[in-house]
């Protein structure tokens, strides 16, 4: 059992994992993909928008929950709640939402590093595109290949994160993002550069709303407000954990601004390196989900020093979902650290050999349990579990922590959450906003909610 709760050393740590959290394949994979299908820049200002109505006063809210109370979330609701209340019944429940997330998220993680290895390699240089596609379906059809490679991505992690909070969250973390960040600068640039790019540029940055209306309005404004609120992993207490690291120096209103700020810069450059190889190589944008593993090896065989630039790019992909998966792992460290009292070199222990156990079923969604379609065909459980965290416990977990801010009566209160939120120097949150943080952002979370059910099930 530890005396002393551990703390973050700097402010840059504390904004660096908490954009690390937060930036993830969302960013990378997610956003370029739809922002390509519901046509380019027209879709990036309505997701902008979005970001900041919507993402950053939950955000505010479940650092404000973490400060305050200097608590995991299995145990920040439980220490301000009212007396007799049970809002704390969803800590422990969201703590199972970072497990579900890891069940799956581990696995990506995996290919990310096996294609990152491959790159560099030179495997994918001589092989043409129905090769390549054929490649990643028979990684896919391999359980003991994907085994290997999850299992190296949890043992990374967690080691990082077993190391302590200052000297190994935090240090590392700090080295990936940076590194991370550099990685993206130099890729975008060699994209930009290409013969042919202006046009992707074109097509990612200039405003087309009629190409908007072509693919469906109403299916864009959504997709738009989905990415924007998933896209910051708000709603299961991954951003709490950092928020009770840090101390009252800064308002958290700022601090949320800043993380925002940080993790759309990932996905915007994201799609500056993506849209204009695409368009220089004459590939669809809208590719789907293949874009990631299938169609951007294509594009690095065909540009010079493809091979460098291929290694580059999977490197950056790979410590950004590392990244991802060493925040949430020390969330749920932090749990058994906070309300089991167990000390953190223990509880790697006991959760690396769990993890690597609850990840199995995913890896074996896609091959020997493949005819196990639970939301319909070509689904699998990836689908599954994404659909329990991403469609389910993001945005009712979002819904508590706008009602328990906000309820005087039932709940924490918003005087009490304006007054932690507001301590210190920055950005104040604008009080203005509490009719709309306390009765219209809860029916437009209920609406995401709503409709990813509808869209999941009215197929």
């Amino acid at each position: 059992m530890e005396k002393e709760r551990e703390s973050l050393k700097s402010r840059l740590g504390f904004i660096l994992l908490s954009a690390g959290c937060a930036i993830g394949l969302g960013n990378v994979w997610r956003f370029p993909y739809i922002t390509g299908k519901y046509g380019g820049g027209a879709f990036v200002l309505i997701y902008l928008l979005f970001l900041v109505i919507l993402g950053a006063p939950i955000m505010v809210m479940e650092f404000a929950i973490g400060r305050a109370s200097k608590q995991n979330i299995g145990g920040a609701l439980k220490a301000l709640e009212p007396k007799g209340t049970k809002w704390h019944y969803y800590g422990h429940i969201a703590i199972i939402g970072n497990y579900l997330l890891m069940m799956f998220y581990t696995t990506i993680t995996g290919w990310l590093l096996s294609y990152m290895v491959h790159s560099a390699q030179g495997t994918f240089s001589p092989l043409s595109t129905e090769e390549i596609g054929s490649f990643f379906t028979s990684m896919l059809a391999n359980p003991t290949s994907q085994f290997i490679w999850m299992a190296v991505s949890v043992i990374i992690a967690l080691s990082i994160v077993g190391i302590g909070l200052e000297k190994g969250v935090e240090k590392i973390t700090k080295l990936m993002m940076s590194a991370l960040i550099a990685l993206m600068v130099i890729l975008a640039i060699n994209s930009i550069t290409l013969e042919g790019a202006s046009k992707g540029l074109k097509f990612y940055l200039a405003p087309n709303f009629s190409h908007m209306i072509e693919n469906g309005l109403s299916e864009a404004i959504f997709a738009a407000m989905g990415q924007a609120f998933f896209t910051l992993s708000i709603g299961i207490g991954s951003m709490a954990i950092f928020g009770s690291y840090i101390d009252k120096k800064h308002t958290l209103t700022g601090e949320s601004l800043r993380v925002i700020g940080l993790d759309t810069f990932v996905a915007i450059v994201s799609g500056l390196i993506i849209f204009p190889a695409c368009f220089a190589f004459g590939i669809d944008p809208s590719a789907g989900p293949g874009l990631l593993f299938v169609t951007l090896p294509n594009i690095f065989n065909q540009m010079p020093l493809g091979r460098l630039w291929g290694s580059l790019f999977f490197v950056f992909m790979s410590f950004a979902a590392l990244s991802t998966l060493v925040a949430v792992f020390e969330n749920i460290i932090s749990y058994w650290i906070d309300v089991w009292k167990i000390d953190r070199k223990k509880a790697t222990i006991v959760n690396m050999i769990a993890i690597i156990i609850l990840s199995i079923p995913c890896i074996l969604g896609f091959n020997l349990w493949s005819n196990f379609q639970p939301l319909g065909p070509g689904t699998g459980v990836l689908d599954l579990e994404d659909f329990f965290v991403s469609t389910t416990l993001l945005p009712l977990g979002s819904m508590i922590f706008l009602l328990f801010s906000c309820s005087k009566r039932y709940g924490w209160g918003f005087n009490n959450f304006i007054k932690e939120a507001d301590q210190g120097s920055g950005i104040k949150f604008p009080k203005w906003a509490r009719i709309y943080v306390s009765y219209i952002l809860p029916i437009i979370v209920l609406y995401i909610f709503i409709q990813g059910y509808i869209t999941t099930f009215g197929k």
